[in-house]
């Protein structure tokens, strides 16, 4: 199972990411190439515990985000096109600096080798393991470059 705590992992999603142009047009979903950046970088943020982050699990996930969990990560079948994501991660703004977003989501990317955000609880996954949060990182990227055809 790839996991983003794999170096050559690491280095496969960088390299889609900086194939990324303003040009490129999502094949499924709401958001633009830009809105896509900055929720990633935002996104892993969170993850990483770079920035001050509300870390509680919801309700809705206490009785079902184990479950949920262990369906989306027991295979390498990558994520369902889709799929909701909760209101703090998405992304008002149309437009920004679209080359700060992509570099900041690669510095962001090469920061798992140094992982260490122990306080880190999903909001609807709750508590995760690092194996857990390696290969939930991995196939949330993996999801978002393929919604722009990368």
């Amino acid at each position: 199972m790839k996991t983003i705590f794999n170096q050559n992992t690491r280095e496969e999603l960088i390299n889609r990411i900086e194939q990324i142009s303003e040009d490129h047009k999502a094949k499924w979903g709401k958001m633009n190439v830009f809105q896509m950046l900055k929720h990633n970088s935002y996104w892993n943020g969170w993850i990483l515990g770079t920035e001050a982050h509300n870390y509680k699990q919801t309700f809705m996930g206490k009785i079902f985000g184990k479950i949920a969990l262990k369906s989306m990560i027991k295979n390498e079948k990558p994520f369902d096109k889709n799929i909701p994501t909760s209101e703090e991660f998405k992304v008002k703004e149309l437009e920004g600096d679209f080359e700060f977003e992509k570099n900041k989501w690669i510095d962001l990317i090469n920061s798992y080798k140094n992982y260490d955000n122990l306080k880190f609880v999903h909001d609807f996954f709750g508590k995760m393991t690092k194996e857990q949060i390696g290969v939930l990182v991995y196939k949330h990227t993996d999801h978002h470059l393929r919604q722009f055809g990368l």
